[in-house]
């Protein structure tokens, strides 16, 4: 896959960046194969959802108790591709449940995304 090696690239120093601190993401891997018995299995959280999943540290203003809250948070990873209809739905539920989520092509990007 042409190009490939470039996403791969970008998404790594995503996760390097924002292994630890006030945004945590990780891999998430989707797709599916045939077990043993050839039953096909399918694994990551569903179809479309983002390369990069995790949690966004938020403190919440002092009219409303002060608290820190965690915001799920998904990042779609892309060199030159474009988001397929799944990825697109995706990221738009998460915006509208209250998450932060976008596509990323580089580490500004999804600090960018991130609010960082």
């Amino acid at each position: 896959m042409a190009g490939r090696s470039d996403e791969l690239a970008v998404q790594n120093a995503i996760r390097l960046e924002h292994g630890s601190g006030p945004a945590r993401l990780w891999r998430n891997n989707t797709g599916a194969l045939k077990d043993a018995t050839g039953r096909l299995v399918r694994y990551g959280l569903c179809p479309g959802s983002s390369d990069l999943i995790g949690l966004r540290q938020v403190t919440i203003t002092p009219d409303m108790v002060g608290q820190t809250l965690a915001v799920f948070t998904a990042i779609e990873v892309k060199d030159q591709g474009r988001l397929t209809e799944q990825q697109r739905a995706f990221i738009t539920m998460v915006q509208q449940a209250g998450g932060m989520a976008g596509v990323a092509r580089s580490v500004d990007d999804a600090r960018r995304i991130l609010g960082l």
